[in-house]
């Protein structure tokens, strides 16, 4: 029999899976937040309200399981950077909750490597059951979308490489260029940029590829010539 002062070990409130969530609006952040502790179980959900944020609690949270991003935020490049993301993150779940039901949005997504893509549109349930469905191993495509018409696309082809224009960047994603430029290491651009080194690993990635090409010497040639360098 145990003694009535043996005390009782409390649970810890990281004692479960872990969630990041990224959107600029406070009150959706809140909302969905509390889906992810009260309906899917989630200990801990970490709110950020842009890229770098979500990019730098993912680097300080390894346990995360899952990462839900806006389409629309501070910093984020759309494709670019969801690629990215996955690439950094192999084991998290990354998903889009979006306002957006653009079919282009939505497969643009989809072929970047999202787990999923839930608009903001659907209800509680419905988003709590997509998101059931992204945890459970599959990935979630709404199902409006084979009614969404094909949209008229150009002619013009796909972007070669050395098609750049500093307008196709993102802001932080000009910063880590000129640096790349300059020659530093992801350490010094951490350092110069006050960011974490796994965020700038993800932004460097994100670069490559919205330059088109695979490594860093590339980049910095493309850079110096956009940048007026070479």
């Amino acid at each position: 029999m145990s003694s009535p002062f043996t005390p009782t070990k409390q649970p810890s409130p990281t004692d479960g899976p872990v969630a990041v969530v990224a959107d600029d609006d406070a009150f959706f952040r809140l909302a969905l937040t509390t889906l992810l502790v009260r309906r899917l179980g989630f200990a801990r959900v970490v709110e950020t309200g842009s890229l770098d944020e979500a990019l730098a609690a993912l680097a300080e949270t390894p346990e995360a399981s899952l990462a839900l991003f806006d389409l629309r935020m501070p910093g984020m490049a759309g494709a670019a950077s969801l690629s990215a993301v996955r690439e950094c993150f192999p084991t998290v779940k990354a998903a889009i909750l979006s306002g957006s039901t653009d079919r282009d949005d939505i497969l643009t997504a989809l072929a970047a490597g999202s787990h999923g893509y839930v608009p903001k549109t659907l209800s509680p349930p419905e988003v709590v059951s997509a998101l059931e469905i992204i945890l459970g191993g599959a990935i979630y495509v709404p199902p409006f979308l084979a009614d969404l018409p094909m949209p008229a696309h150009s002619a013009r082809g796909g972007k070669e490489a050395g098609d750049v224009s500093l307008t196709s960047l993102t802001r932080r994603q000009r910063d880590v260029l000129e640096q790349i430029v300059d020659g530093r290491s992801n350490k010094e651009i951490a350092r110069i940029l006050a960011l974490g080194e796994g965020t700038v690993k993800v932004h460097v990635a994100a670069l490559l590829r919205t330059l088109g090409v695979t490594n860093r010497a590339a980049a910095a040639a493309l850079g110096a010539r956009a940048l007026g360098r070479a």
